[in-house]
This record gives structure tokens, sequence and C-alpha cells, in this order.
């Protein structure tokens, strides 16, 4: 692997907007596996900086940490992709009916409330009324 193939964790520290220890972080855990110099530095090639990608695509989606790193871990377990797409699939299933519940919720409350608007602007308009026959 050449080494303009290659990024220092600081590079994808900045090109991501993310810090260098969340970098260590997703390595601890399994996510990212980088060469290492002969200094001990770490080197990540193309293919880590687009399983990082993939890391906030799964987390913009909503998918667990543990989620992400099954999946990808898949892939390398079944190089066709075949496991990885049908776990993708399954989780998709399950973020989707999450999501769908969650807009199911989001919807009532914003019902409820514009019912207490309702209720509150008539409460008030009813306390100014009395107001004025006080006055």
């Amino acid at each position: 692997m050449s080494q303009t193939e290659m990024y220092s964790i600081s590079e994808l520290a900045r090109h991501f907007e993310i810090t260098t220890r969340t970098i260590r972080y997703y390595e601890e855990i399994g996510l990212l596996t980088p060469h290492r110099s002969e200094g001990g530095q770490r080197l990540f090639s193309k293919k880590e900086k687009a399983r990082l990608q993939l890391v906030f695509r799964g987390k913009k989606y909503g998918f667990s940490l543990d989620e992400i790193r099954d999946m990808i871990q898949l892939f390398d377990q079944d190089p066709s992709g075949r496991q990885q797409l049908e776990r993708t699939i399954q989780y998709g299933k399950e973020k989707i009916e999450e999501v769908s519940s969650r807009i199911e919720d989001l919807v009532q409350i914003r019902s409820e409330m514009e019912q207490y608007i309702v209720d509150f602007q008539e409460k008030l308009s009813e306390l100014e009324r009395d107001k004025d026959e006080y006055a």
C-alpha cells in the first residue's frame, strides 16, 4: 500500500471534524483497525476511512455502535456482502418501526400542545372579560 493511501489520526479527525479521542475509542471497540508505522503511529487506509464514514452514517440513522460494528464485521466474514446486506435490512426495518413510532408520538404531542394553546387562549380571554366586568 502506498503512503499516499494512508491517513494519520489527525488527518481523519480533521476530515470528519471529530476528535482523535473519538477515533481511538472506535479503534478500542473494534470498529477500526489501523496499521502502525515503525514509530508506532496509527495509519489509516482508505478502507478504514470508509469504515469511519459508515459509522457516522449508521449513527445518523440511529444505529447503535454495537449494531454498526456487527454490520461492518459481517462484511469481513463474508466478502460477498450477502450477510451484511441481510443484517442491514433487518436492522433497517427495526429502525423504520422505531422512527414511525416516534413520529406517531410526536404528532400526538403536537396535537395535545395545540389543544392546550386553544384552551389557554380561551382561559385568557375569559380572564380579560372578567377583568373588564369588574373594572
